[in-house]
């Protein structure tokens, strides 16, 4: 009789373990809570897989001798509660993928930077013509890739929900750029928690693995110092220490590579910010540990465009340039986006707070920005705390609105950013749908701005 692997959960993880888990002769039973995407409902009718939905099914569920779930179900739901009271291994879908390939693994998480990082990493290698794949919260399902079409190597952004299910699986390269309070409600609240969750990255690595890690984090670095790992260790930091394997100095990037000192200009690096200096850094050395050269490495960044919604350039009108950075939907992101530029900022703001702490923003926001348009259903909280000294505070439920109220305080040389700081679910559907938003907003404007000035002239 087949063992009988279940998947819990249907979206593209899922959907790709059950794939593999049928390709590697297991019995297959998937089950959602929710509704089934019909794209997806399509591929197991295809390859004829048991599957239910709207519901999970207690009694078929546990005859499981593994069960791999979605990212987004929590340890503590009932179904996984009865599955480990039953002794019935619960792992993620990059666990149960890994161990049916022969590739090498890249691993990269963070609470801030690793699709940025994963995708400089995945263009660094692909670029260079390496088997590449990429994986996890970014490009396609690990399981369905490893089925399919296995590569030489895949390049894996990892949540700590995914990395809370990994257990045996191990990493030839991990990341850990940074980890900043975010999630707290899956850990009890408790940062140290979220932590070695993070930390979970370097699991089962050996001694010829290699560890890339922020040490200028310094919830990172302490954690670094207790755990006294085995694995090859490189330190990047925003300023030279004492052993830095990365840094940035004045317009370059500086890399030690034993008695070697190698160097890249900033005139190569795609990406704004002090902190894509740490994500560029970890990308190169990832690029590195795999013997790519110093000079394929530099072309290749040249040619890096990062992910939509990413402090991303959405144009210019009348040297007012306007920047799209959806993606920041926690305060820390926030931090970074502001100091990336050195211009005069309008910010627009807002959304549905998750108990955000403004407080460290409010030095940057104090030098750099002269007004914030404030864009929700409930703008309060945004009201009132910058208003203690930040006179030019607008609030509006329209994006359109906001945009146009943002242009008209700004100037010539001024940025236009759109940083929220807060979820996007009380007016749009995500984040990617706001960024949407804002991008239609900016071409509405840019049009009526030039059609009055055509109309004047």
């Amino acid at each position: 009789m087949k063992e009988q692997v279940v998947i819990l959960g249907a979206g593209e993880s899922g959907v790709g373990a059950a794939f593999l888990a049928k390709a590697k002769g297991f019995a297959v039973f998937v089950s959602d809570n929710g509704f089934i995407p019909s794209k997806f409902k399509k591929v197991l009718k295809e390859e004829e897989i048991d599957f239910e939905e709207g519901q999970h099914t207690t009694e078929k569920i546990l005859t499981a001798s593994e069960i791999v779930k979605s990212p987004g179900i929590p340890d503590t739901a009932p179904i996984i509660l009865k599955a480990k009271e039953k002794n019935i291994s619960v792992v993620s879908e990059i666990e149960f993928a890994i161990r049916h390939s022969k590739a090498k693994f890249i691993g990269i998480t963070g609470t801030n930077g690793k699709t940025t990082t994963t995708l400089l990493t995945y263009h660094l290698l692909k670029e260079n013509g390496f088997n590449v794949g990429l994986t996890g919260n970014v490009g396609h399902s690990l399981a369905m890739q490893v089925a399919k079409d296995d590569k030489e190597y895949y390049v894996i952004e990892l949540s700590s929900f995914q990395l809370d299910g990994m257990f045996k699986s191990k990493l030839n390269v991990a990341i850990l750029l940074n980890v900043t309070p975010d999630h707290l409600n899956r850990y009890d609240n408790d940062f140290q928690k979220y932590l070695h969750s993070k930390f979970r990255i370097i699991r089962n690595m050996r001694k010829e693995d290699v560890f890339i890690y922020n040490q200028s984090d310094q919830n990172i670095k302490e954690q670094v110092e207790l755990l006294k790992s085995h694995v090859s260790l490189l330190p990047i930091s925003m300023e030279k220490m004492n052993n830095s394997d990365a840094y940035p100095v004045g317009k370059e990037l500086v890399f030690m590579e034993g008695e070697t000192i190698k160097k890249i200009t900033k005139s190569y690096l795609p990406l704004l910010g002090k902190h894509n200096m740490i994500n560029t850094m970890a990308a190169v050395l990832v690029a590195r540990s795999i013997s790519l050269d110093w000079e394929n490495i530099k072309k290749a960044l040249k040619t890096f465009k990062n992910a939509p919604h990413r402090l991303e350039f959405v144009g210019d009108i009348n040297g007012i340039s306007f920047y799209n950075d959806s993606k920041a939907t926690n305060v820390d992101a926030v931090w970074y986006a502001l100091e990336s530029f050195e211009n005069p900022l309008v910010l627009i703001m807002g959304g549905t707070d998750k108990g955000n702490d403004y407080t460290q923003i409010d030095e940057l926001v104090a030098k750099k920005v002269k007004s914030i348009v404030a864009l929700g259903i409930d703008n309060t909280k945004i009201e009132s705390h910058f208003k203690g000294y930040l006179k030019d505070i607008t609030s509006t439920d329209s994006v359109f609105n906001a945009i146009e109220i943002a242009y008209s305080k700004a100037k010539s040389g001024d940025v236009v950013l759109l940083s929220p700081a807060c979820a996007s679910f009380d007016l749009f559907k995500n984040y990617e749908d706001r960024g949407e938003r804002f991008k239609e907003a900016f071409t509405a404007l840019k049009n009526k701005v030039e059609s009055n000035q055509k109309t004047l002239s």
